[in-house]
């Protein structure tokens, strides 16, 4: 498998949420770039995040984003 653009796409709208509480959503504004309008609406689709424009986590998009969120930091060590 490789890293499409889209998948990273994906990754980055994940890496955006809060994951310190659940009652912190996203939004994707219809002015926002095409490629990350159309990651969350993948996502969505997915069932990784409430609405096609961000919204709160799901519990399977929780447990997706902790491990996007820690594989990240992992890299990130210097």
């Amino acid at each position: 498998m490789s890293l499409t653009p889209d998948l990273l796409s994906e990754l980055e709208i994940l890496n955006l949420f809060n994951l310190d509480s659940t009652e912190i959503g996203i939004k994707i504004h219809r002015d926002a770039d095409k490629n990350k309008i159309l990651a969350a609406k993948r996502l969505f689709e997915k069932g990784m995040i409430t609405q096609s424009d961000g919204g709160y986590l799901t519990a399977r998009g929780i447990e997706t984003a902790e491990h996007v969120q820690i594989l990240i930091k992992l890299l990130q060590i210097k």
